[in-house]
């Protein structure tokens, strides 16, 4: 997972870009859309290509990195929605667009362990 992590910064950060853009604003309710819509559209394919980037990188198989995906995605996104919500709720209300991709990988950080622990076990 170490050689993808360079490459998440710009995507989710291009991502926090156009998510302000859609939803502009600090409010509450703003960052709450902008969670809602962060971990309900972009969090489940991310991950999702996050898994099969790692299991393609990796050498498995077109069917054995299906196989895998199918067993390891589920978990890992109810994983996400334990953690990633409140982190994401903070973010957009509380941290400024600039600063919010320092926040959210100082948590990834954590995650990454964990999406490494999950794609690496059999």
């Amino acid at each position: 997972i170490c050689y993808l992590i360079p490459y998440e910064g710009p995507v989710v950060g291009g991502w926090y870009k156009v998510l302000d853009r859609l939803i502009p604003g600090t409010t509450k309710v703003d960052a709450l859309k902008k969670m809602l819509l962060d971990q309900g559209g972009f969090a489940p394919c991310f991950l999702g290509c996050f898994l099969s980037l790692v299991g393609t990188l990796n050498g498995l198989s077109a069917q054995d990195n299906w196989a895998k995906l199918q067993q390891d995605y589920p978990d890992a996104l109810i994983t996400n929605y334990y953690l990633w919500p409140a982190v994401q709720l903070a973010n957009f209300y509380l941290v400024p667009l600039h600063y919010r991709l320092a926040v959210v990988q100082c948590v990834a950080v954590i995650w990454n362990s964990y999406l490494s622990w999950k794609a690496h076990r059999l």
